[in-house]
């Protein structure tokens, strides 16, 4: 029988909750040139010089309200992910496929992952980025990474990419059964904000297909949901910087739409496959702090997919459709 690999790539995130452990963390992403377009030697006296010298205590304490018994969200969540996807194909299809977890940034690192597959000795690996939006600064930066490592493959067997699954059926649909099991659980809010991870407007103009992608995934749930135009929206969160970023913003959205009489609201982030420091802090506490503080009622965040069984569905459904 054929033995497939698939290769599971996140962000990453830092060893621990630390100031130091965060700076580690951020000099290795942030100085990505796919993460952060500028001339390098400009970006390197802001990176060292401001950036790694303020920003790790602000984010270390941000991990800190996020952080579990079984460490951090993004990491805890994704390894769930991937013994939820052994699970299920070990089920259908024993011996298989084999799943590996690899992060862009920090640990377990890709390069550890291609080095599992050679010990086990493939006949095919399939990269998966746990992106479903292609993204220059996520998507491309990890399979970049993953097909450096596999280049010092000995025998290195044929791979696959599956670079994008924004339009999915199958993601859409357990998109839409989280958002209806909310529903159920809290209740229904009015409106319904879908928001993105935003990117500079730059990368766009450059032929970045992200911005469609999330306006393609945004519509396509909204459809399955059976919204209205009026009842939902998308924004795009946590800009970095002084340059102008993709909009609208999810800030200026939140503190608007009170003024527009929307005063109850549920929150989803259909590009993250598992929630991190991004959906649990910044969306879910600050955010509704914002928007609660500009006069809404009530704001609910929307888990993401996690090991959801529709979501360990959807994901293997990719692994078959290629």
């Amino acid at each position: 029988m054929t033995k497939k690999a698939v290769l599971l790539i996140n962000l990453g995130t830092p060893e621990e909750p630390t100031e130091q452990a965060v700076r580690a963390y951020l000099k290795e992403f942030l100085w990505d040139p796919n993460v952060v377009q500028l001339p390098r030697v400009l970006w390197w006296l802001i990176l060292n010089g401001i950036v790694l010298k303020t920003r790790p205590r602000q984010s270390a304490l941000a991990y800190q309200r996020v952080w579990t018994k079984d460490g951090s969200p993004l990491l805890s969540h994704s390894k769930k992910t991937m013994q939820g996807l052994q699970s299920f194909a070990d089920d259908k299809y024993p011996n298989k496929y084999h799943f590996f977890l690899g992060m862009r940034y920090g640990s377990p690192s890709i390069s550890s992952a291609v080095s599992a597959m050679q010990d086990l000795g493939v006949d095919e690996i399939i990269i998966l980025p746990l992106y479903p939006q292609y993204a220059t600064s996520s998507s491309k930066t990890a399979i970049d990474a993953a097909e450096k490592s596999l280049s010092q493959y000995i025998d290195k067997p044929p791979y696959r990419v599956i670079n994008q699954y924004f339009d999915n059926p199958s993601y859409i649909s357990a998109l839409a059964n989280r958002t209806r099991e909310h529903w159920e659980k809290t209740g229904r809010s009015a409106y319904l904000l879908m928001s993105f991870h935003g990117v500079p407007e730059r990368t766009i103009r450059q032929g970045d297909p992200y911005y469609d992608h999330c306006k393609k995934t945004a519509e396509l749930l909204a459809e399955e949901l059976a919204l209205n135009p009026a009842d939902w929206s998308m924004a795009f969160q946590s800009r970095f910087g002084k340059a102008k970023w993709v909009q609208p913003y999810c800030l200026d959205t939140l503190q608007q739409l009170p003024n527009n009489g929307v005063v109850d609201i549920d929150v989803i982030c259909p590009g993250f496959a598992v929630d991190c420091l991004e959906t649990l802090d910044e969306i879910a506490i600050e955010n509704k702090a914002i928007f609660l503080a500009a006069g809404g009622r009530s704001y609910h965040y929307i888990a993401a997919l996690n090991d959801n069984q529709d979501h360990i569905s959807a994901l293997f459904s990719l692994l078959m459709d290629q």
